[in-house]
Protein backbone atom coordinates (compact mmCIF):
# COMPACT_ATOMS: atom_id res chain seq x y z
CA UNK A 1 0.00 0.00 0.00
CA UNK A 2 1.42 3.45 -0.93
CA UNK A 3 2.38 5.70 1.96
CA UNK A 4 -0.37 8.13 2.99
CA UNK A 5 2.32 10.81 3.03
CA UNK A 6 2.19 10.80 -0.76
CA UNK A 7 -1.54 10.25 -1.27
CA UNK A 8 -3.30 13.08 -3.13
CA UNK A 9 -6.68 11.41 -3.50
CA UNK A 10 -9.48 13.98 -3.65
CA UNK A 11 -7.14 16.89 -4.38
CA UNK A 12 -7.33 19.14 -7.43
CA UNK A 13 -4.06 20.27 -8.98
CA UNK A 14 -3.66 23.07 -11.53
CA UNK A 15 -0.36 22.94 -13.39
CA UNK A 16 0.62 25.62 -15.90
CA UNK A 17 2.95 24.76 -18.77
CA UNK A 18 2.02 21.10 -18.40
CA UNK A 19 1.92 19.72 -21.94
CA UNK A 20 5.60 18.75 -22.06
CA UNK A 21 8.81 18.56 -20.09
CA UNK A 22 8.85 19.23 -16.36
CA UNK A 23 5.26 20.46 -16.21
CA UNK A 24 3.87 17.37 -17.89
CA UNK A 25 5.91 15.08 -15.64
CA UNK A 26 4.63 16.88 -12.54
CA UNK A 27 1.03 16.64 -13.76
CA UNK A 28 1.44 12.93 -14.49
CA UNK A 29 2.88 12.06 -11.09
CA UNK A 30 0.37 14.20 -9.20
CA UNK A 31 -2.40 12.37 -11.07
CA UNK A 32 -0.84 8.98 -10.35
CA UNK A 33 -0.81 9.97 -6.68
CA UNK A 34 -4.58 10.42 -6.90
CA UNK A 35 -5.10 14.09 -7.80
CA UNK A 36 -7.48 15.44 -10.40
CA UNK A 37 -5.29 17.55 -12.68
CA UNK A 38 -5.77 20.53 -14.95
CA UNK A 39 -3.53 20.39 -18.02
CA UNK A 40 -2.73 23.83 -19.34
CA UNK A 41 -0.46 25.51 -21.86
CA UNK A 42 -0.82 28.02 -24.67
CA UNK A 43 -1.88 25.57 -27.40
CA UNK A 44 -5.30 23.93 -27.24
CA UNK A 45 -4.28 20.97 -29.40
CA UNK A 46 -1.32 20.18 -27.14
CA UNK A 47 -3.55 20.33 -24.06
CA UNK A 48 -6.10 18.01 -25.69
CA UNK A 49 -3.39 15.53 -26.70
CA UNK A 50 -2.02 15.27 -23.16
CA UNK A 51 -5.52 14.88 -21.74
CA UNK A 52 -6.05 11.95 -24.09
CA UNK A 53 -2.83 10.36 -22.81
CA UNK A 54 -4.02 10.75 -19.23
CA UNK A 55 -7.48 9.39 -20.12
CA UNK A 56 -5.83 6.30 -21.60
CA UNK A 57 -4.03 5.75 -18.29
CA UNK A 58 -7.26 6.07 -16.33
CA UNK A 59 -6.21 9.37 -14.77
CA UNK A 60 -8.69 12.19 -14.15
CA UNK A 61 -7.76 15.32 -16.09
CA UNK A 62 -9.24 18.26 -17.91
CA UNK A 63 -7.55 20.53 -20.47
CA UNK A 64 -7.77 24.32 -20.32
CA UNK A 65 -5.54 26.28 -22.73
CA UNK A 66 -4.02 29.43 -21.26
CA UNK A 67 -1.29 31.89 -22.13
CA UNK A 68 -0.28 33.02 -18.65
CA UNK A 69 1.00 36.33 -20.05
CA UNK A 70 -2.60 37.30 -20.84
CA UNK A 71 -4.57 38.28 -17.72
CA UNK A 72 -7.95 37.47 -19.26
CA UNK A 73 -6.81 33.93 -20.01
CA UNK A 74 -5.47 33.49 -16.48
CA UNK A 75 -8.86 34.64 -15.16
CA UNK A 76 -10.59 32.11 -17.38
CA UNK A 77 -8.20 29.31 -16.34
CA UNK A 78 -9.06 29.78 -12.68
CA UNK A 79 -12.77 30.27 -13.32
CA UNK A 80 -13.09 27.14 -15.47
CA UNK A 81 -11.14 25.05 -12.98
CA UNK A 82 -13.33 26.21 -10.12
CA UNK A 83 -16.49 25.64 -12.17
CA UNK A 84 -15.41 22.06 -12.92
CA UNK A 85 -13.94 20.92 -9.61
CA UNK A 86 -15.08 23.57 -7.13
CA UNK A 87 -11.63 23.91 -5.58
CA UNK A 88 -7.90 24.12 -6.27
CA UNK A 89 -5.78 22.38 -3.65
CA UNK A 90 -2.43 22.39 -5.44
CA UNK A 91 -1.10 25.12 -7.72
CA UNK A 92 2.04 24.49 -9.75
CA UNK A 93 3.36 27.52 -11.65
CA UNK A 94 5.64 26.04 -14.27
CA UNK A 95 4.94 28.08 -17.43
CA UNK A 96 7.86 30.33 -18.31
CA UNK A 97 9.61 31.99 -21.21
CA UNK A 98 13.16 32.92 -22.16
CA UNK A 99 13.41 34.69 -25.53
CA UNK A 100 16.95 35.95 -24.85
CA UNK A 101 20.12 33.88 -25.17
CA UNK A 102 23.09 36.13 -24.55
CA UNK A 103 24.25 38.93 -22.24
CA UNK A 104 21.63 41.03 -20.48
CA UNK A 105 22.80 44.14 -22.34
CA UNK A 106 21.70 42.56 -25.62
CA UNK A 107 18.08 42.23 -24.48
CA UNK A 108 15.48 44.70 -25.63
CA UNK A 109 13.08 46.41 -23.22
CA UNK A 110 10.32 44.36 -24.84
CA UNK A 111 12.14 41.12 -24.07
CA UNK A 112 12.71 42.24 -20.48
CA UNK A 113 9.02 42.98 -20.05
CA UNK A 114 8.06 39.63 -21.58
CA UNK A 115 10.36 37.65 -19.29
CA UNK A 116 9.28 39.44 -16.12
CA UNK A 117 5.63 39.51 -17.17
CA UNK A 118 5.44 35.80 -17.92
CA UNK A 119 7.81 34.43 -15.29
CA UNK A 120 6.98 36.71 -12.35
CA UNK A 121 3.91 38.91 -12.79
CA UNK A 122 1.69 36.09 -14.07
CA UNK A 123 2.78 33.88 -11.16
CA UNK A 124 1.97 36.64 -8.67
CA UNK A 125 -1.43 37.14 -10.30
CA UNK A 126 -2.28 33.45 -10.38
CA UNK A 127 -1.31 33.02 -6.73
CA UNK A 128 -3.44 35.99 -5.76
CA UNK A 129 -6.45 34.39 -7.43
CA UNK A 130 -5.96 30.83 -6.21
CA UNK A 131 -4.60 31.09 -2.67
CA UNK A 132 -7.62 32.81 -1.02
CA UNK A 133 -9.93 29.87 -1.69
CA UNK A 134 -7.23 27.57 -0.27
CA UNK A 135 -7.04 29.76 2.82
CA UNK A 136 -10.80 29.56 3.30
CA UNK A 137 -10.34 25.77 3.77
CA UNK A 138 -7.06 26.24 5.68
CA UNK A 139 -5.20 23.89 3.39
CA UNK A 140 -3.23 24.26 0.17
CA UNK A 141 0.13 23.89 -1.51
CA UNK A 142 1.74 26.20 -4.06
CA UNK A 143 4.84 25.19 -6.00
CA UNK A 144 6.79 27.54 -8.24
CA UNK A 145 9.26 26.04 -10.69
CA UNK A 146 12.33 28.23 -10.39
CA UNK A 147 15.87 27.48 -11.63
CA UNK A 148 19.45 27.38 -10.42
CA UNK A 149 19.89 30.27 -12.86
CA UNK A 150 18.22 32.35 -10.16
CA UNK A 151 20.93 31.46 -7.65
CA UNK A 152 24.09 32.20 -9.61
CA UNK A 153 25.30 34.46 -12.38
CA UNK A 154 24.98 33.37 -15.98
CA UNK A 155 26.44 34.97 -19.11
CA UNK A 156 23.75 33.73 -21.51
CA UNK A 157 20.43 33.45 -19.63
CA UNK A 158 20.88 36.27 -17.13
CA UNK A 159 17.45 37.88 -17.38
CA UNK A 160 15.80 34.49 -17.05
CA UNK A 161 17.85 34.05 -13.89
CA UNK A 162 16.70 37.42 -12.60
CA UNK A 163 13.08 36.36 -13.06
CA UNK A 164 13.67 33.07 -11.26
CA UNK A 165 15.41 34.81 -8.38
CA UNK A 166 12.32 36.99 -8.09
CA UNK A 167 10.16 33.85 -7.96
CA UNK A 168 12.16 32.58 -4.98
CA UNK A 169 11.65 35.91 -3.22
CA UNK A 170 7.94 35.71 -4.00
CA UNK A 171 7.84 32.24 -2.43
CA UNK A 172 9.31 33.51 0.81
CA UNK A 173 6.88 36.40 1.06
CA UNK A 174 3.80 34.35 0.18
CA UNK A 175 4.85 31.74 2.73
CA UNK A 176 4.98 34.40 5.44
CA UNK A 177 1.72 36.03 4.40
CA UNK A 178 -0.34 32.85 4.04
CA UNK A 179 1.34 30.53 6.53
CA UNK A 180 -1.15 31.40 9.29
CA UNK A 181 -3.87 30.00 6.99
CA UNK A 182 -1.92 26.72 6.62
CA UNK A 183 -0.86 27.45 3.05
CA UNK A 184 2.55 26.09 2.08
CA UNK A 185 4.48 27.87 -0.67
CA UNK A 186 7.74 26.48 -2.03
CA UNK A 187 9.88 26.50 -5.17
CA UNK A 188 11.89 23.90 -7.01
CA UNK A 189 15.08 25.07 -8.72
CA UNK A 190 16.10 22.50 -11.34
CA UNK A 191 19.52 22.32 -12.86
CA UNK A 192 19.89 21.40 -16.51
CA UNK A 193 17.03 19.05 -17.37
CA UNK A 194 16.62 17.32 -20.69
CA UNK A 195 13.59 19.22 -22.00
CA UNK A 196 12.74 21.10 -25.19
CA UNK A 197 12.81 24.37 -23.22
CA UNK A 198 16.49 23.83 -22.34
CA UNK A 199 17.51 22.22 -25.62
CA UNK A 200 19.92 25.02 -26.52
CA UNK A 201 21.94 24.12 -23.42
CA UNK A 202 22.22 20.36 -23.96
CA UNK A 203 21.72 19.42 -27.63
CA UNK A 204 25.38 20.18 -28.46
CA UNK A 205 27.27 16.97 -27.60
CA UNK A 206 30.44 18.75 -26.52
CA UNK A 207 28.65 21.17 -24.23
CA UNK A 208 26.52 18.36 -22.80
CA UNK A 209 29.57 16.25 -21.97
CA UNK A 210 31.25 19.22 -20.32
CA UNK A 211 28.17 19.80 -18.17
CA UNK A 212 27.97 16.14 -17.24
CA UNK A 213 31.62 16.14 -16.17
CA UNK A 214 30.94 19.12 -13.87
CA UNK A 215 27.93 17.39 -12.31
CA UNK A 216 28.63 15.09 -9.35
CA UNK A 217 25.94 12.64 -10.52
CA UNK A 218 27.52 12.75 -13.99
CA UNK A 219 24.27 13.14 -15.88
CA UNK A 220 21.64 15.69 -16.86
CA UNK A 221 18.31 15.78 -15.10
CA UNK A 222 15.14 14.21 -16.44
CA UNK A 223 11.62 15.63 -15.93
CA UNK A 224 10.73 12.80 -13.54
CA UNK A 225 13.62 13.89 -11.28
CA UNK A 226 11.72 17.11 -10.62
CA UNK A 227 8.25 15.57 -10.45
CA UNK A 228 9.09 13.46 -7.41
CA UNK A 229 9.96 16.54 -5.39
CA UNK A 230 6.71 18.19 -6.51
CA UNK A 231 4.68 15.23 -5.22
CA UNK A 232 6.39 15.56 -1.83
CA UNK A 233 5.72 19.30 -1.59
CA UNK A 234 2.11 18.93 -2.76
CA UNK A 235 1.07 16.34 -0.21
CA UNK A 236 1.06 15.42 3.47
CA UNK A 237 4.75 14.54 3.30
CA UNK A 238 5.53 18.23 2.85
CA UNK A 239 3.12 19.49 5.49
CA UNK A 240 5.82 21.23 7.57
CA UNK A 241 7.79 22.71 4.67
CA UNK A 242 7.24 26.26 3.44
CA UNK A 243 9.11 29.26 2.08
CA UNK A 244 11.94 27.17 0.64
CA UNK A 245 13.61 26.82 -2.75
CA UNK A 246 14.77 23.25 -3.26
CA UNK A 247 17.67 22.73 -5.65
CA UNK A 248 17.51 19.59 -7.82
CA UNK A 249 20.58 19.82 -10.01
CA UNK A 250 22.63 16.65 -9.60
CA UNK A 251 25.02 18.58 -7.38
CA UNK A 252 26.15 21.24 -9.86
CA UNK A 253 25.81 24.17 -7.48
CA UNK A 254 27.90 22.51 -4.74
CA UNK A 255 30.65 21.09 -6.96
Amino acid sequence: MPSPLFDLTGKTALITGSTKGIGKAIALHLAQAGARVVISSRKADACAAVKQEFDALGLEAIAIPCNVARPDEVDALVAKTMATFGRIDILVCNAATNPVYGPTASASPEAFDKIIGTNVKSVWSLCNQVIPQMAARRDGAVILVSSIAGQKGNAVIGLYGVSKAADSALVRNLAVEWGPSNIRVNAIAPGLVRTDFAKALWEDDKLRRQREELTPLRRLGEPDDIAGLAVLLAGPGGAFITGQTFVADGGVTIA
